[in-house]
Formats: C-alpha cells, sequence, structure tokens
C-alpha cells in the first residue's frame, strides 16, 4: 500500500467531500417549478416562485412564492414575512412558524406551532402542538388541540375558536368573531392529514445515518491517519475534548456575530458560519466514530470502517430514546468538536515546525492510510 495518498487521489477526495457537503445542503433553485423530494435543507427564495413543494427535510423555508400547495415535514418549517402561499400548508415539524401570507388553510402538527404578528391566513387553522401561539390574522376557524394555547394582543380570528388544552390563555386585545369554545374531544385529531404523502416516522432518521455514513467514509478514506488521531484524542481525554467542545461551541458563535456587527466583519462572518457548518456536521460524525472506536476497543478490535458503522448506528438508535438519546448525542458532538479542533490545532503546529525551519509536509504529519 503507499504510504501516502497521491496529489491526484487527494484532489478526487476534495472533490467528493465538497461534492457531498453540497449535496446534503442542496437546495430548490429553479423557478416556477414544483420540488417533490428530500433535502437537508429547502429554501424558496424571496425572488423565487414554485408551483408547489412536496418534501422532507431538517429545514424548510419560504421566502418567495409557492403558488400551490407546501406539504412537508421536516425539523423546521418556516413561511418568512416575504413569503407566500397561494394554497394550503400541511406542516409536520419540530418548529412550525408563520410570518407570511397563506391563502388556503394551515394545517400543522409540531412541538411549537407559531402564527406571527405579520402573518395572515385567508382559510382555517388546524393545529395539534405542545404550544400553539396565534399573534397574527386568521379568517377562518381554529380548531386545535395542545398543552397550552396562547391568543396574543394582536389575534385576530373571523370564526370560531375551538380548543382542546391544559392551559388557555387568551389577551384581551385578542379578537375573535365568533365563540370561543372547549372541545375535548379534538384530542389527538387536531393538525394535517397528509394521506398518501404520510411518511414513516423513521425515515427522517434513516436519511439523516446514511448522510451521515457517506460524510464518514469520505473522511476515513481521505484523512484516515487525522481521522484516528481524532478518535484517539476522544479515548485517551474525554474530559478534555468534551470541555473544549463546550468552549468552541459557545466561542465561535460570538465571534462571529462580533464580526457581523462591522462592515469589514461581514463577508468574514458569512464565510465562518458557513465553514463553522460544515465543522459542526463533521464533528457529529467523529464524535460518534470516536465512541465505535472505544467501544470496539473494549472488544479488543481495531477496524476503522466497522467503528463508523457501530458509532453512528449506535447513535441513531439511542436517538430514538426520549431525552437521554439527545442528551447522549450531545455528549458525542461535544467530543468530536473539541478533539477536532484540538486536533487541527496539533497539525497547524507541527506543520509550522520542520527540520531546517521548513514547512512539514503532508507525509511528515502521518496522514497515511490505514487498515
Amino acid at each position: 500500500m503507499p504510504s501516502r495518498l497521491s496529489s491526484g487521489g487527494r484532489r478526487v477526495a476534495a472533490f467528493a467531500l465538497a461534492s457531498l457537503v453540497l449535496l446534503s445542503a442542496a437546495t430548490g433553485v429553479a423557478a416556477a417549478q414544483s420540488y417533490q423530494g428530500a433535502s437537508d435543507t429547502i429554501v424558496v427564495g424571496v425572488d423565487e416562485t414554485y408551483d408547489s413543494v412536496e418534501g422532507f427535510a431538517g429545514t424548510i423555508v419560504v421566502r418567495g412564492t409557492v403558488t400551490g400547495d407546501v406539504s412537508a415535514a421536516a425539523g423546521t418549517i418556516h413561511v418568512t414575512e416575504t413569503g407566500e402561499v397561494g394554497g394550503n400548508v400541511e406542516a409536520a415539524a419540530g418548529t412550525v412558524r408563520i410570518d407570511g401570507t397563506v391563502g388556503g388553510d394551515v394545517s400543522a402538527a409540531g412541538g411549537t406551532v407559531e402564527i406571527g404578528e405579520s402573518a395572515r391566513i385567508a382559510g382555517n387553522l388546524d393545529a395539534g402542538a405542545g404550544f400553539l401561539a396565534i399573534h397574527g390574522s386568521i379568517d377562518g376557524t381554529v380548531r386545535a388541540g395542545a398543552e397550552e394555547i396562547v391568543l396574543g394582543p394582536t389575534a385576530s380570528v373571523g370564526g370560531d375558536v375551538r380548543y382542546d388544552a391544559e392551559t388557555f390563555t387568551r389577551d384581551p386585545d385578542a379578537t375573535v368573531a365568533g365563540s370561543v369554545v372547549r372541545d375535548e374531544t379534538i384530542g389527538d385529531s387536531a393538525g394535517p392529514d397528509f394521506g398518501e404523502f404520510a411518511l414513516p416516522s423513521w425515515l427522517g432518521a434513516v436519511y439523516g445515518l446514511f448522510v451521515n455514513l457517506l460524510l464518514g467514509a469520505v473522511l476515513l478514506a481521505a484523512f484516515p491517519s487525522f481521522s484516528a488521531r481524532v478518535a484517539e484524542r476522544v479515548g485517551e481525554s474525554p474530559a478534555k475534548s468534551g470541555g473544549v467542545g463546550a468552549l468552541t461551541l459557545v466561542a465561535v458563535p460570538v465571534v462571529l456575530v462580533v464580526l457581523l456587527l462591522t462592515i469589514v466583519g461581514i463577508p468574514l462572518s458569512l464565510v465562518g458560519a458557513a465553514a463553522f457548518g460544515v465543522a459542526a456536521w463533521v464533528a457529529v460524525v467523529y464524535g460518534q466514530f470516536a465512541v465505535g472506536s472505544w467501544a470496539l476497543s473494549l472488544a479488543d478490535r481495531d477496524n476503522r470502517w466497522l467503528a463508523l458503522v457501530v458509532g453512528l448506528v449506535g447513535f441513531a438508535v439511542l436517538g430514538a430514546v426520549p431525552i437521554l438519546g439527545g442528551l447522549l448525542e450531545l455528549i458525542a458532538f461535544l467530543l468530536g468538536l473539541g478533539a477536532l479542533a484540538l486536533t487541527l490545532r496539533e497539525s497547524y503546529r507541527s506543520r509550522r515546525r520542520a527540520p531546517g525551519g521548513r514547512q512539514t509536509t503532508l507525509g511528515e504529519t502521518g496522514d497515511t492510510p490505514t487498515a
């Protein structure tokens, strides 16, 4: 086996990594067309127009115009102040927020559903949520089931408000043209009915696992020694890696915000935010890979590919456990982020130090393929 990847091989690996990042962050870009499919992020830009949007994604943002319906499942779905949906919105997400205009009905299910002050819904609102806040205008009726429902001072409802909630708060300035009635029969029936569009609950986890495994395979193939050092650092000093990861997670956004406040620093802040987003994704994969490597070491096994599969699949399964799964994923992310930062710093210093005062080469930093 060669002692290092050839320059051509590294260019191919770098191209593959860049292509993977672009694939994961892909957004719909063509005007006057329908979007159907799955992506990490789906964005309808301010100057873009779509006939309809049907998709599954981590984040869906409508800043422009959708002449038809939006039917989607995502981590976050947001129709911004400039966004306009001519048809209906059927949304299932962790957070659903409407700040723009919807010409039809809105059916939403999520942990949080918010109708902002600038929102205008021409039809009805049917919502099932942990928390529902209405501050905008709804011409039709509201039918909602939630743990907590709030009608803010700027809320305006043209029809009835029928609800089932443990806590219901109505500001005296909120306007409801019809009646406000508690209806305990609503229960879990509130929210969207996707019909044929309904997606299995496990589909998002499978998609995320596939993309992370693909990224992990590229990283292990392109940077085998560096990846091994990241995993070793987590195993040797988990407390230090986790602490540096937490510090990095707090410090980098603060620096980016400070840069954003200066005219000269705005481009740097935007580029830095994009780079940190990619680094955070890489840290997630590295953290779970490192835990997989540690688990295999307990069984006296040393196989980086198996460690990748064990780590990522294991955390995908643990992620389904409420609270505990999310906490363990956060710990792995902090371990990966800290180990990545420390290993990058170590590589930078080693490249500046070289025999005779020259800069070291990649070969001298030890980035060689491993079995």
